[in-house]
């Protein structure tokens, strides 16, 4: 059952503001600010002097961090408008961590469950951050930037606006990503470029031999084959098994309209929309 604050005035190890509403168990640390319109799940913790503002709503069981900020005003949101931060449950948020509220009506800065945002890293308005997601320190996303389950992007990593990172991705520290990241594979350097899949990730969440060497496969149709995207995927079509993870990385190919990272060592592939 959800209780409706402001604490009680011997409570002075916090700063609230009226209309905060937290569920059962939720721990506040000294010095936080919790603006009017957050809503804060079961058993989550506010590390000290963290700030808390706009229309946030925190799952159940987070853990976030002294000196983090969450839902603070972009520069160009217009007066008025409601930006919104939604984060789910068992996410951990570590220190100096800064997330933006969203810009424009209806939209949202969110991130998913079970996700570890390490220290100084942040998060522009109207990113979208998906399940299982860790990202190392200081990694740093533009607006609109969409990052799919499971995906694993390393410290001080740039990613550009609008750019999207697939499932099972996983991008190396110190990178610059102005290019989409299909999923399953590894990316690299500056700009990031990709050099090889995901094995071990894959193997960690589940997925089996036979569909490593699948989704392998289907890396170097693309990659190293010289094909286009339209003749590499007709390629996988006729040559390899369908699977549940194939399907979803050709979809990813068939539904981008940016151009996906080019491959790091030498071939002839283009990676051009082409029939």
């Amino acid at each position: 059952m959800e209780e409706t604050f402001p604490f009680p005035k011997e409570r002075e190890t916090e700063i609230l503001l009226t209309g905060v509403t937290c569920g059962k168990n939720v721990e506040i640390g000294h010095g936080a600010v919790i603006g009017k319109n957050v809503i804060i799940g079961e058993g989550t913790k506010i590390g000290a002097y963290a700030t808390i503002n706009g229309w946030t709503t925190i799952g159940n069981n987070c853990i976030i961090h002294p000196h983090v900020s969450i839902a603070s005003e972009p520069h160009k949101n217009k007066h008025g408008e409601k930006g919104s931060v939604i984060i789910g449950n068992n996410t951990q948020i570590r220190e100096f961590v800064t997330i933006n509220g969203s810009i424009g009506t209806d939209s949202k800065t969110q991130i998913g469950s079970h996700c570890l945002l390490s220290a100084y890293s942040h998060i522009d308005p109207n990113c979208i951050i998906g399940n299982y997601v860790i990202m190392s320190n200081a990694v740093n996303l533009a607006a609109h930037v969409e990052v799919e389950d499971r995906a694993v992007i390393g410290g001080l990593t740039i990613i550009h606006r609008f750019i999207k990172i697939g499932k099972n991705a996983m991008v190396g520290g110190a990178s610059k990503v102005i290019q989409d990241v299909p999923p399953f594979i590894m990316v690299n350097g500056n700009p990031a470029k990709a050099f090889g899949i995901n094995s071990i990730g894959m193997k960690r969440v589940g997925i089996n031999e036979n569909k490593r060497r699948t989704l392998k496969n289907a890396y170097k149709i693309l990659y190293l084959s010289g094909l286009g995207y339209s003749r590499a995927l007709k390629v996988m079509e006729e040559q390899l098994i369908l699977c549940e993870e194939l399907e979803y990385f050709m979809n990813f190919l068939r539904d981008n309209r940016r151009e996906i990272c080019r491959v790091a060592h030498k071939s002839k592939t283009s990676l051009k929309q082409v029939n």
